[in-house]
């Protein structure tokens, strides 16, 4: 049996399956065929990898599977999958490559392997087993010993979009000192006020020396915007202004709109290479989706980039939050801290802040559904903790609880610009049915305090780690750029940056999972109920896997 897998459309193999980013899923007509592959999986079908496929950049990845009977190579890779990103010269194939000038740069003289090799890329899954497939794989990212842009003639522009987050100046900064120093480019254009600043006009020339200390300031020098995109204006005003480079900041709306700028510079033929940086304090964005149905059992619902920039700063700066609000509650009778961290679908800020804290005594986040009163509830458990120890903390995300504040107050069913849904203040909520509870029904004195750092958190400048790595992704997507790719997102992938297509970033959001073992450390580190066992309501809408895990005691605390 052998299966040929190919983006070339002028391919006449009956069994091809397209792994560009432009097709997730095999042609209709194929499926039967593709059952039957994976069906033998058991069999020890092995995908044969054909490396001279990734030494061709501006080629397809091809993928052969064959059974183990037919196998005569000792070398043959077994179920390797490269999610590829695009290339210029995909559809500008008479694109001339240059030398790239880090090869006479000084700086880059001892290193000993300057540039990345066509063969290098990096593994979704480090953690496999015996026998199993190797999984899908993507282009590391680095300087290629070839570039399609000659620095004289790179016209590149920057834009952020979306909510502030801390480290996006920081990105600005590296993005044109990159340029500058690395490749020679000096035309870098920035473009004010998020995506409709492109047919807006509003734009400014950025230099080494205007951009050198940006990195010391909160929030983002070009200024931003949520919504506004307009994908023909957009591309209308990069085509009019000689703009060849394109690097935009912001979360999974602002890829979707890159994706959208990426595929409309192509239909249209020009130059211009596109580039993602992933921002999103929630730690929300990239959570791979997985559509290669011969794979689904293995890798569905796996994290793509380890981390996005500004979260490590944001669970630090929530620290000084969280400790006041122990302070304030240790030091009375009865004393309730309740903090209000971001998170509108993704928990991670309040739990990593919750797991780095070890004073919090509950920990409520959008994921894991809670309920109030009867037993095991959460009122039930704060009294607990009041008898025991004389206070009580709280950390809960702007997302949790939602459905419990629109019943009592009026619900609010619009979005914002970037057409996230708009949340109802569920710290002020938690305060008053906890003041509510103790005063009227149990007749007990408590002294409560509340702290919502959401803005203070957001506008800081990034911290020593997150400058490091806003460098990281600013240098490796000036680097992917440089050589051609366009259409991507940059990030860490088990700590190794790589190239990753956007419309692979922005299939689902990333969320805690209720089912690995760092929200079972929470658990163990707080002793907060979980909530799942004894209410029908909250367990219809947990969901199915999650429960199944509950109900047979697998989580563990470590």
């Amino acid at each position: 049996m052998e299966l040929s897998l190919s983006s070339s459309l002028h391919s006449t193999t009956p069994a091809s399956f397209y792994l560009s980013t432009n097709s997730t899923s095999p042609p209709r007509q194929n499926l039967g065929l593709f059952s039957a592959a994976a069906s033998n999986f058991s069999s020890r079908v092995l995908l044969k990898f054909n490396k001279s496929s990734i030494l061709r950049q501006p080629r397809p990845v091809i993928v052969k599977s064959q059974s183990s009977s037919e196998i005569t190579n000792d070398n043959d890779d077994h179920g390797f999958v490269l999610e590829d990103v695009p290339h210029l010269t995909s559809f500008l194939p008479d694109l001339p490559p240059y030398p790239n000038p880090l090869k006479y740069s000084q700086a880059y003289a001892i290193v000993k392997n300057t540039f990345v090799s066509p063969e290098d890329v990096v593994a979704q899954q480090i953690v496999v087993q015996k026998g199993s497939p190797r999984g899908i794989h993507f282009r590391r990212a680095g300087p290629r010993e070839k570039v399609y842009f000659k620095p004289e003639q790179v016209h590149a522009c920057i834009v952020t979009c979306g909510g502030l987050c801390p480290g996006i100046n920081t990105v600005i900064r590296e993005i044109v000192c990159g340029l500058h120093n690395m490749y020679g480019v000096d035309d870098v254009l920035g473009i004010q006020g998020g995506y409709r600043g492109f047919y807006s006009q509003n734009t400014i020339k950025l230099t080494p020396k205007l951009v050198n200390d940006i990195h010391k300031r909160g929030g983002t020098f070009l200024q931003t915007s949520r919504g506004g995109h307009d994908t023909k204006k957009i591309v209308d005003n990069i085509q009019d202004r000689g703009i060849n480079q394109v690097y935009i900041i912001g979360g999974d709306g602002t890829h979707k709109g890159a994706a959208a700028i990426s595929k409309e510079v192509e239909k249209r033929g020009l130059q211009v290479a596109v580039v993602g940086i992933p921002k999103t304090i929630d730690n929300d964005i990239a959570d791979l989706l997985q559509n290669h149905f011969w794979l689904t059992q293995v890798l569905v619902g796996w994290q793509v980039i380890d981390k996005s920039f500004g979260f490590d700063t944001a669970v630090e700066e929530a620290q000084r939050a969280i400790n006041a609000a122990h302070v304030e509650a240790e030091c009375v009778a009865n004393g309730v801290g309740i903090v209000k961290l971001m998170g509108r679908y993704s928990g991670f800020i309040a739990m990593f802040a919750t797991l780095a804290s070890r004073d919090v005594d509950c920990c409520l986040i959008p994921e894991s559904p809670f309920y109030l009163e009867g037993q095991g509830g959460l009122l039930e458990y704060v009294e607990q903790r009041l008898k025991e120890n004389g206070h009580v903390l709280i950390v809960l995300a702007e997302g949790a609880g939602q459905e419990y504040v629109s019943q009592s107050a009026q619900a609010v069913n619009g979005t914002d610009a970037s057409g996230n849904r708009l949340l109802l203040d569920v710290g002020l909520w938690l305060t008053q049915e906890v003041k509510d509870h103790f005063t009227n029904v149990r007749k007990m004195e408590i002294n409560l305090k509340y702290i919502d750092p959401t803005y203070m958190i957001r506008a800081i400048p990034s911290n020593a780690y997150d400058n490091i790595y806003c460098t990281l992704l600013a240098q490796s997507a000036v680097h992917g750029t440089m050589a051609g790719y366009t259409g991507f997102t940059v990030g860490p992938v088990n700590s190794r940056h790589a190239y990753i297509p956007i419309n692979r970033v922005t299939e689902k959001t990333n969320t805690v999972r209720l089912t690995d073992r760092m929200w079972a450390r929470l658990l163990a580190s707080t002793n907060q109920p979980s909530f799942l066992q004894k209410c029908e309501i909250v367990r219809e809408r947990a969901d199915k896997e999650t429960m199944e895990v509950i109900d047979d005691m697998r989580i563990t605390s470590i």
